[in-house]
């Protein structure tokens, strides 16, 4: 994890060095008074030095906890992370467990039901959903909850309940700045369903459109087990239905599976930009999406950084889940 952590904040400073010293010296700058001041910038953050200097004095900042200054946020990219992180976390909470669940039972029954009207319309679901941008099935969502029903508002949370939280820090204590889970500590099931309503349709989207790759995986997984020599023997020893797919096949299929669902729940995680932006939860996703437009350089490699940290978690915990799934490999 070391190493492939270095790799990655290596690449990622290579890429942003391809930029040169004044366009870097950019970020810098805050009023269009400042633009005579590039070059005094570039010598005083060393942004002309060598590659390997200004690389080593990058990962000093970063181990001293050193991110760097974010101009979208207006404040330290630390104390920022941590105020957009909870926003993509909580939406993530609600579409991870749906997205696997959902993505091994459908992908499950095709694979039983092959070649019949319950495969083809999961194999019909997960083509539309897995064909359609996400920007564009956002709208779709967008238009009919709440521009046609106006039944589920986007955003993250009613402005008078905004407005209490911020008016009565004693009344309603933030322990986690998730709203939905913070509102159960707090008592307030009334600002937990508000949080749920401004949930439902990222996490519509977000299901329909990640659902599909899983679905499709399992299917063929499950395909492909089914017709193996093993279940041949174990149906004609007279075992049930429920032995048969949910002991034996399920499990051996879960193994390209699990792969699959540690990605896509990794890939949720960077944010789901096109979400955020378009449902205005200002989480990651859009706060790096809002740093590209400006350039905000640190907060650009501070969230990447972050992203190929989940990664290589998300990595980590697969290789337990296959020892877990299969006993085999635990013995080599």
């Amino acid at each position: 994890m070391t190493f492939v952590l270095f790799g990655v904040s290596l690449l990622i400073f290579t890429i942003l060095m391809t930029f040169s010293p004044e366009r870097r010296a950019a970020a810098y700058i805050s009023s269009p008074q400042q633009v005579k001041d590039i070059p005094m910038i570039v010598k005083q953050f060393g942004l002309d030095d060598p590659f390997h200097l200004q690389y080593l004095r990058w990962l000093k900042e970063i181990f001293s906890g050193n991110f760097g200054y974010s101009v979208v946020a207006g404040q330290p990219v630390w104390d920022a992370f941590w105020k957009y992180f909870p926003i993509t976390l909580e939406l993530n909470l609600f579409t991870s467990p749906l997205i696997i669940i959902i993505g091994i039972w459908l992908g499950m029954q095709a694979g039983i039901h092959y070649n019949t009207s319950i495969d083809h319309v999961t194999r019909i679901f997960a083509i539309i959903g897995w064909s359609l941008p996400t920007f564009l099935f956002s709208l779709i969502v967008l238009m009919i909850f709440y521009g046609y029903f106006s039944v589920f508002p986007p955003g993250i949370i009613s402005d008078e309940y905004t407005l209490f939280i911020k008016e009565n820090p004693d009344k309603f204590i933030q322990y986690t700045y998730l709203y939905t889970i913070d509102g159960l500590l707090n008592g307030r099931l009334d600002i937990v369903w508000d949080a749920v309503k401004h949930l439902i349709m990222p996490v519509i989207t977000q299901v329909t459109v990640v659902v599909a790759l899983l679905l499709r995986v399992m299917r063929s997984s499950m395909i492909e087990e089914i017709s193996k020599e093993y279940i041949v023997t174990v149906r004609a020893k007279g075992a049930d239905h429920r032995t048969i797919y949910h002991k034996h096949a399920k499990r051996n299929a879960l193994i390209p599976v699990v792969t699959v669902a540690g990605w896509l729940v990794a890939f949720s995680m960077e944010g789901s930009i096109a979400i955020e932006i378009i449902f205005t939860r200002q989480g990651i996703g859009w706060w790096l999406a809002t740093s590209a437009v400006q350039l905000d350089i640190p907060v650009l490699m501070a969230v990447c950084l972050f992203f190929g940290l989940v990664y290589v978690i998300a990595n980590l915990i697969i290789d337990i889940l296959y020892a877990y799934i299969d006993p085999r490999i635990r013995l080599t």
